[in-house]
């Protein structure tokens, strides 16, 4: 009398318990649920909604005091912001400013302290917790902080110089002609910061191997840096772009702090809360301002980006 296979009905057994095991259950999905949505909930209110609302409301002549007020205004926002919004140009002019200090200055900066430091010198790690300080700062303290730097008659910088309390002494963020370049300064030692633990984490995940190779090689340190290491971490670099371009282009807090963005440090973040904000509120206006500080912000960084992953692909 013949006999069913016993391991072919055992494995089936096996298999069917495991697919059993594998499902979800009720409070899985309910945990799931709210990990994703909260987020996801958030997203949409705190991020989107607002944005497709300003939007909406740079079409718009509203002088946010009633919804019956809200009139079609087509493009005449854009067309005032681009032609008669005397702020406009300049805090454009200083926007591309603050980008190329931070790339020419802030951030060539940020990658030589990750090379200093990535060499065995002697108390390497207070060196990059000194470093690092402004980065666990928020950009408003930073900018109080300067302000005690720069002050005119108490100011750290001009009793350096011995100009502090004469009338030689320079109003570093008054001055309309030095305000900018302050600020900059100011903005710089915590974007250097910020860069140097980037690249130093990428420095510290090359393989010693490609070092070894370009010595044999005959390359020197130099060489070895610009051909070997820098172009090894390309993901990082993207990266740094990446933020670089993004803190010019987001650069308000610091402005803010010291005048509002007025006399000399108009940008355009500064613009948009200006018109949003407080007294004399043109929603339109300052609904237009973000939204062209969206376009800014998102077109550069995805061509960039989808040409550099396309390249690697």
């Amino acid at each position: 009398m013949a006999t069913a296979p016993v391991e072919p009905a055992r494995a089936t057994s096996r298999a069917r318990a495991s697919r059993r095991n594998n499902k979800l259950t009720r409070g899985d999905k309910a945990t799931l649920a709210v990990m994703a949505g909260i987020p996801t909930l958030t997203q949409v209110l705190l991020v989107w909604f607002p944005m497709v609302l300003s939007i909406g409301l740079s079409f718009t002549s509203w002088n946010a005091l009633s919804l019956a007020t809200i009139k079609p205004a087509g493009w005449s926002n854009y067309q005032f912001v681009l032609n008669d919004y005397p702020p406009f140009w300049p805090a454009v002019a200083h926007n591309i400013t603050w980008l190329l200090f931070l790339a020419c200055v802030g951030t060539p900066l940020g990658l030589m302290l990750a090379i200093l430091l990535d060499r065995p010198l002697r108390g390497s790690r207070i060196y990059q917790s000194v470093f690092f300080v402004p980065v666990m700062l928020s950009l408003p303290l930073i900018g109080i902080i300067w302000q005690l730097m720069y002050a005119r008659n108490e100011g750290l910088i001009n009793n350096f110089l011995g100009t502090a309390g004469t009338p030689n002494a320079v109003d570093w963020f008054g001055d309309s002609s030095v305000n900018l370049w302050a600020a900059l300064i100011a903005a710089t030692w915590r974007h250097a910061g910020y860069i140097m633990v980037m690249y130093l984490a990428g420095l510290k995940g090359i393989d010693p191997s490609l070092r070894e190779a370009a010595a044999v090689d005959g390359a020197n340190a130099t060489q070895t840096f610009f051909r070997v290491v820098f172009p090894a971490m390309k993901p990082i670099n993207i990266i740094v772009v990446v933020i670089t371009v993004i803190e010019a282009l987001r650069a308000f807090d610091i402005v803010y702090v010291i005048n509002r963005g007025t006399n000399g440090l108009e940008l355009i973040g500064a613009l948009v809360v200006q018109n949003l904000v407080g007294e004399g509120q043109v929603i339109g206006i300052g609904s237009a301002l973000a939204v062209m500080l969206l376009i800014v912000s998102l077109v550069p960084i995805t061509i960039y980006l989808a040409r550099t992953f396309g390249k690697g692909d």
